[in-house]
This record gives C-alpha cells, sequence and structure tokens, in this order.
C-alpha cells in the first residue's frame, strides 16, 4: 500500500462521471485542491488541501463503498506526494495550457451549487488589477470564463492568490489556467460576457445562458445563511442562486413565497415546540414556532423564506411522527406575531443554516430509517450510541467512523417512523456534554 499522501488516486471512473461528482465525494472532508482526470485509463487524481484530509477520507470510504452515478469507484493513496502543473497539462489540455504567464486567465468553477455571472466574477478578480473583459461558457469541463487583465501581472497575482479557492462556503471552486490568447472578443455587454472598457455595447442577448440554470436563478433570493467565506466583500452579490444547483427535486417549483406552515394531527402529549425545531430546521432556518391552545395537535411554524417553507412542507408531507400522519401545509398568515406563547428560534445557534448553506441545502430529502450524528464525543462507542438512541425503537444496524477528525455516526432503524422520532427527540440533545447533531441520511444501507 501507498505511504499516505494528499493525494488520492480514484480507479473505475467512468466518462458519465465529471469532476464535480468526484468533488462531491471528498468535499466533505476537507478542500480539494487540484483535480487531474485521467479519462483514457477511467482513472482521476485528486489532492486534498493535507494529508489528515486525505486520510479522513481514506478511512471513511475503507468501511464505506463510494459510489458514483450507480459506478463502483476504488480509492487508494496516490504515490504522488503533491500534483503539478505538468501532471494536469500532461492530460492534453490543448490551447488553453497552463505553459507561460498571460494576462487572459481560464477559469473553470467545480462543484458550482450558485450561479456564477460577470458581476460576481469581477468582484472575485477586480481587487488584484483592472479587469478589461470577461467571457462565460460552458463546456464539457463545466461552467468556465476567460478573464482578461489590463497586464500580466495582476493576472499572476489573481492566480497566485485565487487558484483552489471557493468564491461561497464549500462550493464553487476555482480552478485557474493561463490562456494562450491574445485578447478576448465580446459583443454584448450582459450577465454572460462584459467589456469593461466599452460600456456602450448593446445587452442583447442570444441562445440559451451559459450558466446552464435555465431560468431557475431567477427563482431564489440568495439562500440565507449561504457567506461568500473566500470573498466577503460580496455579500449579496449573487442575487440569485440554486440551491440544488439547478436541478431541483421533483415536485419542488421555486416560487413559493408564503414563509409560514401549519401543521397538524400532532400527538399534544408528545410534541413541544422544541421536536418541531428539530424536525423542520432540517429543511431551514426557524424564525419561530407557536402550538395553538385552542387546538394543541396544531402548530405554526415559521421559516427564514419561502423556498424553505416549500422544501419543508414537500418533504414533511405524510410523515409519520409518534404514530400519527402529519398534515403540513401552507398557513394563511404571513407570520407568527411575537408573543409570549410564541417560542423565538431566530437567533438559535442551532439553526442548521447559519453555516454550510449549501451542503445542508443538497442532503434535503423525506424522512428515513438511517440517521447520521455529528459533533459526537472523541471516546464515543456504538454501545453509547445505541444506549443513548434505543428508546425510540429497534437499531437494526449502526456504526461510528471518523471523518476530519471528528467522530460521526450512522444509525439505521427498522422505519422512518422510528428514525424519525429518534432524531426529533435527541437532536441537540447531549452525550458526555457534547451536543450532537442529528439529520437523515440518503444512505440505503450502513
Amino acid at each position: 500500500m501507498a505511504e499516505p499522501s494528499k493525494v488520492i488516486h480514484v480507479r473505475n471512473v467512468g466518462h458519465e462521471i465529471a469532476e464535480s461528482d468526484l468533488l462531491q465525494l471528498l468535499q466533505p472532508f476537507g478542500t480539494v485542491t487540484k483535480v487531474v482526470m485521467l479519462r483514457a485509463k477511467n482513472q482521476a487524481l485528486l489532492q486534498m488541501y493535507d494529508v489528515s484530509s486525505a486520510a479522513a477520507a481514506m478511512q471513511y470510504y475503507a468501511n464505506v463503498q463510494p459510489s458514483v452515478r450507480g459506478r463502483n469507484v476504488y480509492m487508494q493513496f496516490s504515490s504522488h506526494q503533491e500534483l503539478t502543473t505538468m501532471d494536469q497539462n500532461s492530460q492534453g489540455r490543448k490551447g488553453d495550457q497552463d505553459s507561460e504567464p498571460n494576462r487572459i486567465l481560464l477559469v473553470t468553477i467545480h462543484h458550482m451549487l450558485y450561479p456564477i455571472t460577470v458581476e460576481v466574477l469581477h468582484q472575485v478578480f477586480s481587487p488584484h488589477g483592472f479587469v478589461e473583459k470577461i467571457v462565460t461558457f460552458q463546456k464539457s469541463a463545466g461552467f468556465q470564463a476567460l478573464i482578461q487583465y489590463q497586464s500580466t501581472q495582476c493576472a499572476v497575482q489573481a492566480r497566485n492568490n485565487l487558484q483552489g479557492r471557493n468564491i461561497y462556503d464549500a462550493c464553487c471552486q476555482l480552478d485557474i489556467q493561463f490562456s494562450n490568447l491574445n485578447e478576448l472578443q465580446v459583443n454584448y455587454n450582459n450577465d454572460r460576457s462584459r467589456d469593461f472598457t466599452n460600456p456602450s455595447l448593446p445587452s442583447e442577448q442570444r441562445g440559451r445562458s451559459s450558466q446552464g440554470f435555465g431560468d431557475v436563478g431567477g427563482l431564489y433570493a440568495f439562500p440565507h445563511g449561504a457567506r461568500a467565506v473566500a470573498f466577503p466583500q460580496m455579500g449579496n452579490a449573487a442575487a440569485v442562486a440554486a440551491a440544488f444547483g439547478g436541478g431541483l427535486p421533483p415536485g419542488i417549483s421555486g416560487t413559493n413565497t408564503a414563509c409560514t406552515i401549519l401543521v397538524s394531527n400532532l400527538d399534544s402529549e408528545k410534541i413541544d415546540a422544541d421536536k418541531i425545531f428539530n424536525l423542520f430546521s432540517l429543511y431551514g432556518n426557524i424564525i419561530r414556532i407557536k402550538i395553538l391552545h385552542n387546538k394543541p395537535d396544531h402548530a405554526l411554524v415559521e421559516m427564514a423564506d419561502g423556498f424553505q417553507a416549500e422544501l419543508a412542507v414537500h418533504f414533511l408531507k405524510g410523515a409519520i411522527l409518534f404514530g400519527r400522519r402529519l398534515e403540513v401545509n401552507y398557513s394563511k398568515f404571513s407570520n407568527i406575531t411575537p408573543s409570549a406563547d410564541a417560542h423565538e428560534y431566530a437567533g438559535s445557534s442551532l439553526n442548521r443554516f447559519n453555516r454550510n448553506a449549501a451542503k445542508n441545502y443538497r442532503y434535503c430529502c423525506s424522512p428515513t430509517k438511517i440517521i447520521h450524528i455529528s459533533t459526537l464525543p472523541q471516546d464515543i462507542t456504538e454501545e453509547d450510541i445505541i444506549a443513548h438512541l434505543e428508546e425510540h425503537g429497534t437499531i437494526v444496524n449502526s456504526k461510528v467512523f471518523e471523518a476530519n477528525g471528528k467522530k460521526q455516526a450512522l444509525v439505521m432503524f427498522e422505519d422512518e417512523e422510528q428514525a424519525t422520532e429518534a432524531l426529533v427527540c435527541k437532536h441537540a440533545s447531549t452525550i458526555d456534554e457534547a451536543i450532537i447533531r442529528i439529520s437523515f441520511s440518503q444512505l440505503q444501507n450502513i
């Protein structure tokens, strides 16, 4: 076996598997700084930020078979300790090779969960020098852009400072090479191309959006909690965001504006506001919750925005909790009026979408039999976890593992109802002074 390395060698990478698919396998364990696709050999090389991140991924996938688009892939440490520019050029990048410094950069966006426009790119790259022109387009490698600086020195500085960084938290990673073009041709000033030296160009748009998101981008406000971590000056730079990378789950329209949900058929003897929060916070940030006094089996839940409310209604309608099938619908009330009997959660650190919003949106699903538990004590055992959860149902299987140096666990119950009860009752509970976090897992088996 090869010595531990921050470079991971992946085999059985079919032509249907894209770089972004492989990034999704490894980014939960840390930043992926370089990717080399060896298409002729059905293989790939991915370089993590450090050896410990790569080791965490390898440890996890030693017990869980990684699968991409229905195909099992196989991982091992590479004999390379570092991927070099030569490694990437050897894969046949013609025309835009990273050969000699040039004032024009070729930028590829990996793991693009939010739309990237000319305005976003300009805010990212302009701190490093005057950007003259930007052209964006869609190629087989994914979403790409050509960025022309006024001088080569500015382009070199931008590449040195931005290579491998994420525009947004855990997504939209920059892969920057020097282009061999001498001058960019820009015909229109719009969201896909811009000549900053010639503001009088027309804005006519022809053909489909090069973003690959169709018309979906206009449906969303920037998701609550998503952060431009690498570039704090951007703030709300992305006026729109497609939380699922443009491919919304079936049944999600993205057009809902109602933020308040009415939940009925609750077991009033067993439910309280915190338990409702634990369930609904899987789909967005909670502002406040109110259980109705005159109908104690009814509750109002106010979400941060209409998109998050639509996710909750879609995924929780018909879910079974404490033996009752929940009715989940939009309320006629636009919000919950603050009052003594309304529980406030707007400032709660337990809201799941304050950080890593992109990742949390991807994990939204209906209740499943398997729950994922994180932020566990380092010395936790399977027996400890089973003892903590077994009152809620029959545990079929369980596993404790480590990722990014942190203990996590998967627990499979006999059915979805038992898993839902365990999540509702034990999310944010304490084991050995550690506050644990629980979500549904989309895995089929452990």
